[in-house]
This record gives structure tokens, C-alpha cells and sequence, in this order.
């Protein structure tokens, strides 16, 4: 069953769309706007970082236009992106949004990551997100990746220490598996589960999407346009600086990539019969899998923001959800999803307590 999630008042924008607001994780949740803006193209993560006032001036567009739901982490740049948020904040914009930060994950030495999620490692990391935000408290933090080492209960539970202490007001988890997010339920009650979901990306409905709504977890879809290439096809990979992240997706490879463009190209083929783009179309299927759906795309275009939200204007019939989801079933892809598996929620199960 669906879980509920509580539709509270709209807001116009000059784009002539009325952006709605919605509570993540339940009428006691967090209320955010139907579509939050995803921060991490604003760094050095998708290749050289765009001019820091330009996207101080796409922040403060987002809200002006309805979008008040920004999502963050310590790992983008790294902390350069939180930095850059904090700084759009400034000045009285801070009361206007609601912050979504993360935790969990870093660079260790050559590229290679590592994943902490021990007591002592969350408070340092809330501490310093909190001071590179300029901010108080932390509206909504993740536990970006789970580290497999760690009860996720001890993580959990120095979350639970720092909501009672005000730092954060709600509790999240990002690519963890359902066993992973009911126990964590349970210590505390998580607000929202992120991960990868687009209509190329479907794992999660097998298993996690389930947990979450019997639970009542509202979910945030990250890469709702597949990290680009639903929205643009495969000539903009191709056209990626050589240091943006994405290259190195197998999805992108050029074995697999002249397969998947015939998945773009039938988005994009049905996109012109509704008169809508094919990225508008793509999120608009996002957007109407449920009430306790937010979806976080990315940008670093005032342009491309516009676009994505009069996606909220984009209505399909069941037919026409049936028919793209034909497009991009697990068969029509060739690809893992992600380039770094071992750090995603297929091994995101962590040791009980009483087995450290």
C-alpha cells in the first residue's frame, strides 16, 4: 500500500506552473517542495565547476520559481558544494528552503573511497557539514552510503543523538537495502530513502520501494533522467570533459552506448507526439509513480530548471506509462548503473550488534 504523504499548499511561477508541496515520511515529516534541485553538477564532480555566482543566482532562481528542496553532501568537491549552497543561503534565503545533506563517504588516497559510519565519524561530519552550511540544523541527513563494518543501528543511533540535540531534524539513508532501512526504522523513524530511480534504473522497486512504503519512508529519486543521458541522449556523453565522473559508467561505454541511445530515441519519439521534451517526459514518469515521490534532478541551467519543472504539466495515461517502461526494461539496457557497485545498496547489509 501506498504510504500517505500530506499535499499542503502550491506555489506559482512565472513558468506557469504551480509547484506543490509535499511531506516526506508522513504528516509528522518534512515538508519540501514536489521537486527539489540536486546540487552535485554545481562542483568539480561532473568535470570543471561552473563560475560559483552563476549558480548562487540558479539557487536562488530554483526558489524563486518553487523549488525549495536542495540536495547536498560533504562528498561533493569534496565540501566544496556545500560550501557554495551555504553561501546561496545567506542573506534570508535560509528560512525560504529545506537542506538535505549526506554523510558516509570520502576520498581516501588514490580515488579510492571510503565508507565510515561509525558513532565518533557522524558527529565530526555533522560538525563540519553544519559550519560549511553557515546553518543551524541540518533539515534532512543521510547516511550516504552504509558502511558494511557497522551496525547500522550504532549510526543510527548517534543520528538519533543529534536529532535530540537539534542539529538535524530528520533522519535518511541513501542506496541501503531493505533489511538495512528497517532496522534503521526502527532505532529511529527514517523521513526518506534516496536512490538512483529513472526509468532505466528500476532495481529499487523490487525490494526497497516495498519496505518504504509499508513503512511509511517517503523516497527521493536521484538521477531521474539517468545522469543525463534520457534528457539528451548519447551526444552528450560524448561531448563530457574528460574529468566528469560519468565517463567512466558502464552504461556510457561505447559497447553499450549505441545499443542505449535506442531507448533515448524512442523516449524522445514519443515526447514529440505529447509536445513535451524527452526529459520532461522522462521525470514526468518519476513524478507520477506516487505522492511519496520527490525526485531531485540536477542542473547547472536556469533553462534546464525551467523545463524540468513544467514537467509537472506533463500528464501520461496508464497506457503511455506502460509503453515507456517498455522502452527501458532491465533487457533493453545494457549496463550496470552505477560505476562503483560495491558502494551502492547491493552491498549495503551491515553486521548485527551483537556480532562486531
Amino acid at each position: 500500500m501506498e504510504a500517505k504523504l500530506m499535499v499542503a499548499a502550491t506555489t506559482s511561477t512565472p513558468t506557469g506552473v504551480a509547484v506543490p508541496r509535499v511531506k516526506l515520511g508522513g504528516p509528522e515529516g518534512l515538508e519540501v517542495s514536489k521537486m527539489g534541485l540536486g546540487c552535485v553538477g554545481m562542483s568539480a564532480t561532473y568535470g570543471p565547476p561552473p563560475p560559483q555566482m552563476e549558480m548562487i543566482k540558479l539557487v536562488h532562481r530554483a526558489i524563486d520559481l518553487g523549488i525549495t528542496f536542495f540536495d547536498t553532501s560533504d562528498f561533493y568537491g569534496p565540501h566544496t558544494n556545500e560550501i557554495l549552497l551555504g553561501k546561496a543561503l545567506k542573506g534570508g534565503w535560509r528560512n525560504k528552503v529545506e537542506v538535505a545533506t549526506k554523510f558516509g563517504v570520502s576520498l581516501k588516497g588514490d580515488e579510492k573511497l571510503e565508507v565510515r559510519g561509525d558513532p565518533k565519524y557522524v558527529r565530526a561530519a555533522c560538525e563540519s557539514s553544519l559550519q560549511r552550511l553557515g546553518i543551524d540544523c541540518i533539515d534532512l541527513y543521510y547516511v550516504h552510503r552504509i558502511d558494511t563494518r557497522v551496525p547500522i543501528e550504532d549510526t543510527i543511533g548517534e543520528l538519533k543523538k543529534l536529532v535530540e540535540e537539534g542539529k538535524i531534524k530528520h533522519i535518511g539513508l541513501s542506496e541501503a537495502s531493505g533489511a538495512t532501512i528497517r532496522r534503521a526504522h526502527a532505532v529511529h523513524r527514517l523521513t526518506a530513502v534516496q536512490t538512483e530511480w529513472s526509468l532505466w534504473s528500476r532495481e529499487f522497486e523490487q525490494q526497497i520501494l516495498p519496505t518504504c512504503r509499508q513503512l511509511g519512508i517517503g523516497i527521493v529519486p536521484y538521477s531521474p533522467l539517468g545522469r543525463g543521458f534520457l534528457a539528451a541522449g548519447p551526444t552528450f556523453i560524448r561531448d563530457l570533459s574528460h574529468t566528469d565522473f560519468r565517463k567512466r559508467f558502464p552504461r556510457f561505454k561505447e559497447e553499450n552506448l549505441e545499443h542505449n541511445k535506442k531507448i533515448y530515441e524512442r523516449i524522445r519519439e514519443m515526447a514529440r507526439g505529447k509536445g513535451c521534451t524527452a526529459a520532461q517526459l522522462a521525470l514526468a514518469w518519476v513524478l507520477m509513480q506516487g505522492r511519496d515521490v520527490c525526485p531531485i534532478p540536477g542542473t547547472t541551467k536556469i533553462e534546464h530548471l525551467c523545463q524540468n519543472i513544467e514537467s509537472l504539466l506533463v500528464e501520461l495515461t496508464q497506457r503511455e506509462k506502460e509503453e515507456l517502461e517498455s522502452y527501458a526494461c532491465a533487457n533493453a539496457v545494457k549496463g550496470e548503473r552505477h560505476a562503483f557497485m560495491s558502494h551502492t545498496w547491493i552491498n549495503s547489509d551491515t553486521p548485527l550488534p551483537s556480532q562486531q
